[in-house]
């Protein structure tokens, strides 16, 4: 079995950090319905700021606020302001990778959605993977790749 990311929340702001509660991350529920992250679910949460990583589960919020707010320890982590990733995953047998597509939404400054992406993962002819970003049209997005040292 292979752990893989099932779906990401990818540049979302926090909007609030409330250390006097149970603990959790509060999500709008159309962001997780969007991408696919259930209530109680774990989620990874990498803070794009300050490079914080933590774990925790998701509760929801009210539905269009447009909410991301931690709860509980995880309230030190982050600031409101502060840009995070959201990520789960799922466990597969390695031959189920090519027949998932997780699914990625971006965010601008006031946590609307600005795309609907797809990872795509494809074995080729000679069995070696292939990886692609798709948009919400299957049109494949460019990945950035490593400037080389010169």
């Amino acid at each position: 079995m292979r752990k893989v990311v099932a779906a990401k929340l990818h540049g979302l702001h926090v909007t609030g950090a409330n250390l006097n509660y149970h603990g959790s991350i509060t999500l709008d529920p159309d962001h997780c319905e969007q991408a696919g992250i259930v209530p109680l679910e774990f989620v990874e949460i990498w803070n794009k700021n300050s490079g914080a990583r933590i774990s925790t589960y998701v509760i929801l919020g009210e539905r269009g606020s447009r909410c991301c707010i931690l709860n509980g320890a995880a309230a030190r982590t982050c600031q409101p302001g502060d840009q995070v990733i959201i990520c789960n995953a799922i466990y597969i047998p390695e031959k189920q990778i090519s027949d998932m597509t997780p699914r990625v939404l971006t965010f601008d400054h006031e946590n609307n959605v600005i795309e609907r992406l797809s990872y795509q993962v494809r074995v080729d002819p000679t069995g070696r993977y292939q990886f692609s970003i798709l948009d919400e049209s299957g049109v494949q997005q460019p990945i950035p790749l490593l400037a080389s040292a010169g």
